[in-house]
């Protein structure tokens, strides 16, 4: 049996590997780019709608709210309830959304070891759409507007907890165990989730409940964006602290164990986290596909798979695309609505298969 250091010594070139990138701009400036292109997406999700605010007047709001002395309002208190009350909790929280998306997608690639998982892979989507559709098909209201977002985190949470014990029995959390339990557990509950809508009565909840499940962001107000703001913001803290463990993932379960890595436990804590932020997530945006597939594969394309970082990138980028896709799904058939999973599925479709067959001619 190899010595611990010949162990050590032979896996570190697996670990070069992930951390090398091919050439490209210097990192500070990618960055610097994908905060220009959040900001630039986010100042055009606020300008554009049915009654239009320039851009430089969005950002005299905004600083007006901030510091009243610095500028004078020339614009009318309609504008001004325009920017501040209903668009910009939207955007925000739009941003929000894709950035937890993003990370948790790249997390989760890491954490089963395929470019091909999605966050919607653990179940947890699935569970939370059982808990909103029985909300609007029974017509609760136990909680007032929380009880939607209540309801879907408890089926989320509830999801979870099914898809962590599934996997660990036999004592041991494994990679197939974790993806087996986790697609299992979404078809089933997918199925109440159908069987519910299907046996209503009402055309209205039913119509109600399928839009939700497309995934959406209308009606989004100050008091439904601040907990998943927190979610997202201390969630990408802490994988950001777990870069160094991460990385060891995508070298190998061998290697990461070699260097000192207890990979079950670790997987079983990682899994809890990143199920707990798709949860908070979806419990208040509904299902919307792709963003966390899509994004860490291009921002591997452009920073490399050291997520120290790809992280950060993957948050900005994938909050710049979810605004603009939020955009597009409020403004392409206005007054009408289309609901920001159905578009952004229209993009990651095509991408997805680009990207394979990218890999198959490699």
């Amino acid at each position: 049996m190899a010595s611990e250091p010949a162990a050590e010594a032979g896996v570190r070139p697996t670990v070069a590997a992930v951390r090398g990138r091919r050439p490209g701009p210097p990192y500070p400036i990618v960055l610097a780019l994908l905060g220009v292109l959040v900001a630039g997406t986010a100042t055009t999700g606020i300008a554009v709608g049915s009654i239009g605010v320039p851009a430089g007047q969005v950002w005299g709001i905004l600083l007006h709210q901030v510091a009243p002395a610095l500028v004078e309002p020339t614009w009318t208190p309609v504008r001004e309830t325009i920017v501040v009350d209903v668009r910009l909790p939207r955007v925000l929280l739009a941003g929000v959304v894709g950035a937890g998306l993003s990370v948790a997608g790249m997390a989760l690639q890491a954490l089963v070891r395929n470019p091909l998982a999605d966050p919607m892979l653990l179940g947890v989507s699935s569970g939370a759409s059982v808990g909103a559709v029985l909300v609007l098909v029974l017509n609760l209201s136990l909680f007032g507007l929380f009880t939607l977002p209540i309801a879907a985190f408890c089926g989320a949470l509830a999801a979870l907890v099914a898809v962590y014990f599934l996997a660990r029995s036999g004592g041991r959390m494994t990679t197939v165990r974790l993806v087996l339990a986790g697609v299992a557990t979404a078809e089933v509950l997918s199925a109440v989730a159908s069987f519910l809508i299907v046996t209503s009565n009402d055309p209205h909840k039913t119509q109600s409940a399928l839009r939700w499940m497309l995934g959406g962001l209308a009606g989004t107000t100050w008091t439904t964006v601040w907990i998943p703001v927190g979610t997202v913001l201390i969630g990408t803290a802490v994988l950001l602290g777990l870069c160094r463990p991460l990385n060891l993932l995508l070298a190998g379960e061998e290697a990461a164990a070699a260097l000192g890595l207890d990979v079950h436990r670790f997987r079983g804590a990682l899994f809890t986290l990143v199920a707990l932020m798709i949860g908070t997530i979806v419990a208040v945006s509904g299902q919307i596909g792709f963003v966390g597939l899509i994004m860490p594969h291009v921002v591997r394309l452009l920073v490399g798979a050291d997520h120290r970082r790809a992280l950060p990138a993957a948050a900005l980028l994938g909050a710049a695309f979810l605004i603009a896709a939020d955009l597009a799904a409020r403004t392409l058939m206005s007054p009408e609505e289309i609901p920001v999973g159905i578009l952004t599925a229209l993009v990651g479709g095509p991408f997805f298969l680009w990207l394979m067959r990218r890999k198959a001619a490699r």
